[in-house]
C-alpha cells in the first residue's frame, strides 16, 4: 500500500518597480490602483522598487496621499508582515525597496551599495520563516550606468556567499536596469541562482515600458526552488499604472 503525497503548494513572487505611486505620466497618482492591482495577484511575497517611505510635500499636495508609508498602505490586511530599505534621501523624504510577506520575516537588514552621488542605491536582505525553512529574500535596484551595476551586483553576491549557506533556499527579485543583460552571468557564477521567466520561456521578460515593454529590466532568480509559471502581467488593469510591468512568478522547494 502506498502513502499518499501531497502535492506542494507553489509559492507565489510578485516583482514590481512602482514608480513612487504614479502612473507612467508622473501626473496621476494610482497608488490605490496599485494596491488592488497587487492584491488581485495573492502573491505571498512582493518585491517592490521605487516605494516612497515619506514625502512632506506630496502629502500636502497629493490628493489621495497616504497617512501611513507607501510601503505600510500596499501591505494592507493581505501581508502582516513587511520590511522597507530607505536607499535615497533628500530634505522633503525618502524611498527604496520594501518586501510584504504573508511569512514572518525573522530579520532584515539594508546594504548600501552607491557608487556615485547621483544615484543612492541599495538591496534589502530579509530571512523569511517558510513554515520552518529560512528563505534569503534579497529585493533590489540597480543603477543605471552598466560599471556602477557591476560593482553593485559584486557587491550583491558577496554578501550572498558569505551569509547565504548554500543550502538555503534564496530569492532574488527587482529591478536590475539590465538592457545588456549582463546579470545572470554573475549571479550564476557566484550563487547558482537563475532566472524564473528565462528558465520557462528562453528569453527574460520585457517589462519596460508598460505601455510597449520592449527593456527586459525587472528578474527574479531563484535557488533551491524550481519554477513552475512566469509572466509578465500587461493586461489594462496593469497598464494605467507604473511605467513599468509587474513580474509574477510560482515555484517550489527543490
Amino acid at each position: 500500500m502506498h502513502e499518499r503525497v501531497e502535492e506542494q503548494e507553489p509559492l507565489r513572487i510578485l516583482s514590481y518597480n512602482i514608480h513612487k505611486g504614479f502612473a507612467s505620466d508622473n501626473r496621476r497618482f494610482v497608488l490605490a490602483g496599485i494596491r488592488e492591482a497587487i492584491k488581485s495577484t495573492q502573491a505571498d511575497l512582493v518585491f517592490l522598487q521605487e516605494v516612497q517611505g515619506a514625502h512632506a510635500r506630496k502629502a500636502l499636495r497629493v490628493k489621495a496621499w497616504p497617512s501611513t508609508s507607501q510601503f505600510e498602505y500596499l501591505a494592507d490586511k493581505l501581508w502582516p508582515h513587511f520590511a522597507y530599505g530607505k536607499n535615497a534621501v533628500s530634505y522633503q523624504g525618502h524611498h527604496g525597496n520594501a518586501l510584504l510577506s504573508r511569512y514572518p520575516i525573522r530579520t532584515w537588514s539594508n546594504i548600501d551599495i552607491s557608487t556615485n552621488p547621483i544615484e543612492q542605491r541599495g538591496f534589502l536582505h530579509a530571512e523569511i520563516d517558510l513554515n520552518g525553512a529560512r528563505v534569503h529574500c534579497l529585493c533590489l535596484h540597480l543603477s543605471l550606468f552598466q560599471g556602477a551595476r557591476t560593482k553593485q551586483l559584486s557587491a550583491v553576491a558577496d554578501r550572498i556567499m558569505r551569509l547565504v549557506p548554500t543550502e538555503e533556499p534564496l530569492i532574488i527579485g527587482g529591478d536590475f536596469n539590465d538592457w545588456r543583460k549582463r546579470a545572470s552571468d554573475i549571479i550564476r557564477r557566484h550563487t547558482g541562482a537563475i532566472e524564473v521567466f528565462k528558465t520557462l520561456h528562453g528569453r527574460y521578460a520585457r517589462t519596460f515600458p508598460s505601455r510597449f515593454p520592449v527593456l527586459a529590466l525587472d528578474r527574479i532568480y531563484v535557488r533551491g526552488f524550481t519554477p513552475i509559471t512566469a509572466t509578465v502581467l500587461r493586461g489594462a488593469k496593469w497598464r494605467m499604472l507604473s511605467d513599468h510591468a509587474a513580474l509574477y512568478a510560482e515555484v517550489t522547494r527543490d
